[in-house]
């Protein structure tokens, strides 16, 4: 366990362990060498791809995968803590599904005081996780924060231009190894835009803590106890839980295509954005869903306590959007709105023209 911390400056470990393996060990049926830690960028550079006396000497590669929702709400009834799905999603956004964030929850608190107190609390294990985090899995730290910090701005993610100016890193192998790292470690997603090549490909922050961290936690720690509460509130959190129930959704498309039926047909998630002019109004979907039986679906995250409404105004938006994606694409295929909610969405008049499918939170929670 942790073997990266024995290779410090000058210990020559590597070599040794190369010696050793391909000397004694590796004529020995008995011997199982398991590698694991938590410095991501040493384990792929030195074992995953290494071109030393480790080349191909590998068997088996286990990546450890956070929870998945239904994994998480597992978790927590395992240690008889009940909470509604809603509060769930809400302690997923802020922790992601790591066992060892979620095992801070206490039994009796909710969402809100769970949140508050590991997370602004002075003695919460997330009050300075942030500044522990990176330094204990990466070398040259100071890179992969600066790509961090750039995309925790950007929700929606940048391109890797833009991120070179927002990150002021050098075009180059620093910023593509740096880039390798984060997504490696699954620090950040990229999502390739429809109908552009890889050369367009959006770079995401897919941790929910270090986007958490950046847009609450570390602007609001004088807050002390009780800050989550009063930040509960603001437009700011309106605005993130957006963001941050899409990126769970995301995470979850293997339930979200069960959901549309569409799982044995092949897809692919993307995004799209286009610029205004004087004909049409610009445009920018988050997540689309591009199938290979001539559908697309434009796909809308709505994370509300209490059922969707859709009101004249944003019925609007929406026929503006699915009208400008259709005309600027030229596509042939058919454009379904697809909405994923947390309670059912209301079934008004604008519902029924504009909705095709709708995903709802439980459906997330499936295996």
């Amino acid at each position: 366990d942790e073997l990266p911390w024995l290779d410090t400056h000058k210990s020559g470990f590597v070599p040794a362990l190369e010696y050793f393996w391909n000397q004694h060990a590796v004529k020995m049926s008995h011997i199982v060498l398991v590698v694991c830690g938590s410095a991501n960028a040493w384990i792929q550079k030195k074992l995953l791809r290494s071109k030393g006396g480790l080349y191909n000497r590998l068997t088996q590669r286990i990546k450890l995968q956070p929870f998945t929702l239904a994994e998480t709400e597992a978790f927590l009834h395992h240690r008889g803590i009940n909470l509604s799905r809603y509060q769930v999603i809400e302690l997923y956004m802020v922790m992601g599904g790591i066992p060892h964030y979620l095992n801070e929850v206490q039994q009796g608190t909710s969402a809100v005081q769970a949140i508050d107190q590991i997370c602004f609390k002075k003695s919460g294990l997330l009050y300075d996780e942030f500044n522990q985090l990176y330094p204990s899995m990466f070398t040259k730290v100071e890179n992969h924060l600066a790509v961090i910090n750039a995309l925790s701005k950007r929700p929606q993610g940048m391109t890797r231009r833009e991120l070179i100016l927002k990150s002021k890193l050098l075009e180059g192998g620093i910023i593509t190894r740096t880039l390798t790292e984060l997504e490696d470690a699954g620090f950040i997603n990229i999502l390739y835009p429809y109908q552009k090549t890889k050369r367009d490909a959006i770079y995401k922050l897919a941790d929910f803590y270090s986007h958490f961290f950046h847009k609450f936690i570390k602007n609001a720690k004088h807050l002390g106890s009780g800050a989550w509460n009063k930040l509960a509130t603001s437009p700011a959190y309106r605005a993130w839980s957006g963001y941050a129930f899409e990126n769970v959704c995301y995470r979850h498309m293997n339930q979200i295509r069960k959901s549309l039926g569409i799982e044995g047909i092949f897809s692919k998630s993307a995004s799209w954005q286009a610029k205004g002019d004087k004909a049409l109004p610009g445009v920018q979907i988050d997540l689309l869903i591009d199938r290979d039986d001539q559908v697309i679906n434009l796909c809308e995250a709505k994370f509300t306590r209490e059922p969707f409404l859709i009101n004249k105004a944003y019925a609007k938006k929406m026929r503006e959007r699915k009208l400008v994606f259709t005309e600027r694409t030229k596509t042939k295929k058919a454009v379904f709105n697809t909405l994923f909610t947390t309670h059912p969405a209301i079934k008004n008049e604008y519902y029924l023209e504009l909705i095709q499918s709708e995903v709802n939170m439980d459906v997330l929670f499936k295996d």
